[in-house]
């Protein structure tokens, strides 16, 4: 698959990429760029999407001559083939979860900003497809030269947030004629997506019963890099404490915990899956867990939490261990995070 139409034209390396004729301001664009997904949940295609993504220099801070070598021997050599079931246990007929739950938030916003503001959203993934430089063809094919850049992540790091921007912006240093952008930083206390996220716990509340703890899972990081000055963990913890106040009378129902953990070096702790084990064995019965890092529920969220982390709890002791899924295509959020975006557009109106 090309990466992009108006890129793969030209063939000299250093050449600038030729541009859609010029043209007044069109629609105004509006990117959302998640992580990413394999094609399917196959060996071959996890091992392409590793491979992409583990080879981004702000995931994995080791220097390369020394990375790459583990990387394409070890990693892809092995992991794919453990990561092929776990993927086909949470694939949706539609196809990767965390992409069909990103359309629908796209769709979502699309209905919403539409008609009013003639904009035009856009959906690409850091790693895999729909690609950025993809997607961002498909704007400037509309007409949009203005875009906002939204990252898919409520909280700012530089392996998450950053690596979206860097892919953004140089796709753009290879545009004779660049469009105008903007890009979004961090939403972790915008009362919108805390109103959401307790909206869906309330919700779940009322169905289910209320539980003796609340604990939020956000996606670890090396301990090191807040260390070197990366901005995630507190905007991790002012999320958490941001719903305690939005909860109300019952916000110290709420923890904090990370997952994801990879490699040997010290992640951001507690750990999420030994927190669980721990509590159990404490004689916590029942357990809600959500994710708030995660716009759209994926392997992280599907497999490693409703799953792996539902059977040690149980298996210590626990009685009762309920995942409470992300806003994914909420219709709610949706206006709540349009009404966000529209604001964000602010001065790019016509």
């Amino acid at each position: 698959m090309p990466e992009s139409r108006f890129l793969a034209e030209p063939q000299d390396p250093d050449a600038f990429a030729p541009a859609p004729a010029p043209r007044p301001h069109g629609p105004l664009g509006v990117l959302l760029v998640n992580l990413g997904t394999p094609d399917a949940p196959t060996p071959a295609s996890i091992r392409r999407y590793l491979i992409e993504f583990l080879s981004d220099r702000r995931v994995i801070e080791i220097p390369q001559w020394l990375w790459q070598p583990i990387l394409r021997t070890v990693v892809v050599l092995r992991r794919p083939h453990a990561l092929a079931p776990r993927y086909r246990e949470i694939w949706l007929e539609e196809g990767s979860p965390l992409l069909v739950y990103s359309q629908r938030l796209a769709q979502g916003l699309q209905q919403h900003l539409g008609g009013e503001d003639a904009v035009r959203v856009g959906l690409a993934m850091r790693y895999g497809n729909p690609s950025v430089a993809s997607a961002m063809d498909a704007l400037r094919a509309q007409g949009c030269e203005r875009m906002l850049v939204v990252p898919m992540y409520p909280q700012y790091a530089a392996s998450t947030t950053a690596t979206a921007v860097d892919k953004v912006a140089a796709y753009a240093a290879r545009l004779r004629n660049q469009p105008e952008l903007r890009f979004l930083k961090r939403y972790n206390t915008l009362p919108a997506y805390i109103d959401a996220l307790a909206e869906s716990v309330r919700r779940h509340w009322d169905e289910h019963g209320m539980p003796d703890r609340l604990l939020l899972s956000f996606h670890g990081l090396p301990r090191v890099t807040v260390a070197r000055g990366d901005p995630y963990h507190r905007d991790c913890m002012e999320t958490a404490q941001a719903l305690r106040g939005r909860l109300g009378p019952d916000g110290h129902l709420v923890h904090v915990s990370f997952q994801s953990r990879f490699g040997a070096q010290e992640w951001l702790k507690p750990y999420t899956e030994p927190t669980l084990r721990a509590w159990a064995r404490e004689g916590v019965q029942r357990v809600d867990v959500m994710c708030p890092g995660f716009l759209a529920d994926c392997l992280e969220t599907l497999e490693e939490i409703q799953m792996q982390c539902r059977d040690a709890f149980l298996s210590e002791g626990g009685q009762a261990f309920r995942y409470i899924p992300c806003l994914n295509g909420d219709a709610r959020w949706a206006e709540g995070f349009a009404s966000f975006i529209r604001q964000s557009l602010a001065g790019w109106q016509t």
